[in-house]
Parts: structure tokens; sequence; C-alpha cells
């Protein structure tokens, strides 16, 4: 369940995190596990229940979203033969406990949850839409965001996409590599220098 969407109609809101992808398939046990992937559910998790007791004033985001990996059909991105570079095995699958949160991470901060990636490949979570419809460059925008942090899974996948697209939509855009997860430490290390390259701040 989604919390209440607030519009802003006065001063601009200074920042939002976007939690990318922070689902049991993508964790130990799943069936795309990342290394790591439990962990960073797990530090995430302590950071929102920092951020949701913390006095609005000395909040750092106005604002909590999360994207999830939402696959009813998406053709070739699924393969029982997957090369895992344009197909992967079965994931995050719709009805399935594997498309759910980690059980580390609660929920219940998030103001947004942009689904994607139905019935295609979908890496980044600008090409969700949240339950009114909205894309997340679109939410974000209503609500007067300009800068976004970026956490979640992986690394090398998705909070690459999710973070180059934020850069292309216009917003300040950061990486907190505390809270991700990659796949490969080579992958990794290519995908944060490409961040970098594209004007995105890894921390």
């Amino acid at each position: 369940m989604e919390a209440s969407e607030p519009l802003m109609r006065g001063a601009a809101v200074s920042k939002a995190l976007i939690v990318v992808d922070v689902q049991n398939d993508f964790c130990e046990g799943g069936s795309l596990a990342v290394k790591g992937g439990a962990k960073v559910a797990f530090e995430i998790g302590a950071m929102l229940r920092q951020w949701q007791w913390a006095d609005e004033d000395d909040r750092e985001y106005s604002l909590v979203v999360a994207t999830r990996d939402h696959h009813v059909d998406p053709g070739d991105h699924f393969s029982d033969d997957p090369d895992f570079v344009d197909s992967w095995p079965p994931h995050c699958v719709v009805g399935t406990d594997g498309a759910a949160f980690h059980p580390n991470l609660d929920p219940q901060p998030f103001a947004a949850i942009f689904l994607k990636g139905e019935h295609q490949a979908a890496y980044s979570g600008f090409e969700g839409r949240a339950s009114d419809g909205a894309t997340l460059a679109e939410w974000l925008r209503r609500r007067r965001v300009k800068d976004v942090d970026i956490c979640g899974i992986a690394t090398d996948y998705c909070v690459l996409a999710t973070a180059l697209d934020a850069h292309r939509e216009g917003f300040s855009t950061r990486v907190l590599t505390q809270y991700t997860a990659g796949v490969a430490p080579e992958t990794t290390a290519t995908a944060l220098s490409r961040l970098a390259d594209a004007g995105v701040t890894v921390v």
C-alpha cells in the first residue's frame, strides 16, 4: 500500500530518495540473487526508520519512493537459457513472493511505488508507473523535487539505468553506494565510472 502523496504548491521539495528493486528475487535465496542484497535491504530499512523518526525539519529527504520489477510476460527478457546480458531467469513475476519487497525493508515509508516491466524488459525506474499512472519523472516534478538520491539493487543494472535517466530528466542525482549491491565487481566498477562520466555524483 502506498502512503499519501502530497502535492507541493509552495516552496520546492529539496530532495527525494529512490529505492530501486529491493525485492526477494534479487536477494539471497531469490531466483536472480545479488550477493549482499539482504544486507542492503536491512541497511536501507534502518536508514528509513531513522528518517521516519526524525523531526520533519531534520529530515534529509522530503519524500521517499520505490521501484519494483513487476513482470507478467516480458518476452525475451526471460529465458530458460539466459545469457545474463539481455536475457535472465524468470524473476519478480507478478503474484509470486519473489516480486515482493524483501522482509528487511518495510514499505510503509514509500509515498509511491513505481511498477515496471509488465510486458517488456525495464531496467530504469523511470520506465515505471505509480498507481495513478504517473511516470516517476512526472510524479517527482509535480511535487517540485529537484534533487534525488538513489539506492537499491543492482548497482550495475537497475540502479545504473535509474540514475542515468534521473540525470537525463534534469534531476541533480547521487548514487549512495553504501546502500547498493552489484551483480559483479567488474560490472559494478564499470557502472560507477559510467555514472561519474555522465555527471551523476557517486557517494
